[in-house]
């Protein structure tokens, strides 16, 4: 490798990893997914720091070693599950996603792989649910499905993804319509929240670093009050909250029970299609 090369770059990973592979062999899982666009797929762990191996997948009996930043996997790969990336062989959108989903540290990461796969473009949910009901007997396919299950082709960053988590598996909520736009009686749009409740009359937002600023904050707080005028009742998290379910939680009913007591007419106009985001 030239001197220069910065092995610190997720990319660059993925390519040293993919220089021990046999002929037969890919790159899989989520560094696939980042070879073929997915910008959140970043080779960490859950923790934000932890560098992750480089998965790789090589068909049973092939001989290759294990090494330091590479985890090796030995399963069937068929020749149609594979592509190239910048001459890189990775599994395609739909088996990459598959791996990524099985072997995430949890459900809920599994649907975040598949959430930011989907908004990449990488894949499409019908495609990866329809390729998920040919497996069999795979390790972590359980997870994988229900992963699939869960996810939403509407999410756009993993904060996204784990609010409505929450909203669902832990305060056991109504599925949410996410990144829906929003209009006021007259027409007039009023904003896109992260996730909307018809039925409750609840919207959630996840702010992140780009709603620090006081201009920022300000104008959250004015569109907020936009919301409340039609009837919608918001809640904020910032990235701290998401670590404390019990907080997230909280808040989500919190913002329930406002919306049950308001008197205010529900006013909101929503298409049944917005269309692709």
């Amino acid at each position: 490798m030239p001197s220069d090369a910065d092995a610190g770059l997720v990319e660059q990973r993925v390519l040293e990893a993919s220089g021990r592979l046999p002929a037969a062999g890919a790159v899989t899982g989520w560094a696939a997914q980042r070879m073929l666009g997915v910008g959140y797929a970043d080779g960490l762990a859950t923790d934000g720091r932890t560098v992750l191996p480089v998965p790789v997948v090589v068909p049973p009996g092939t001989a290759l070693r294990a090494s330091p930043g590479i985890e090796v996997h030995r399963e069937r790969l068929d020749p149609t599950d594979v592509t190239r990336v910048y001459g890189v062989p990775v599994t395609t959108g739909v088996r990459a996603t598959f791996d990524a989903a099985r072997r995430a540290a949890g459900l809920r990461n599994a649907v975040v792989a598949i959430d930011m796969a989907v908004a990449a473009n990488v894949v499409t949910l019908p495609t990866l649910r329809a390729y998920l009901a040919t497996m069999s007997g795979w390790t972590g396919l359980p997870q994988a499905r229900r992963a699939a299950e869960l996810a939403d082709p509407r999410s756009l960053s993993p904060r996204e993804t784990l609010l409505r988590l929450t909203w669902r598996l832990d305060a056991g909520l109504p599925e949410p319509r996410c990144n829906w736009p929003i209009a006021n009686g007259s027409g007039r749009r009023i904003g896109r929240p992260d996730l909307l409740c018809e039925e409750l009359g609840v919207i959630g937002e996840y702010d992140g670093a780009d709603h620090r600023s006081q201009a920022r904050h300000r104008d959250d707080l004015r569109r907020d009050d936009q919301f409340r005028a039609v009837g919608l009742e918001p809640f904020r998290v910032v990235g701290a909250d998401l670590h404390d379910k019990q907080l997230v939680v909280a808040r989500i009913r919190a913002a329930v029970e406002r919306a049950r007591a308001s008197t205010t007419a529900r006013t909101w106009l929503v298409k049944a299609d917005p269309g692709p985001l």
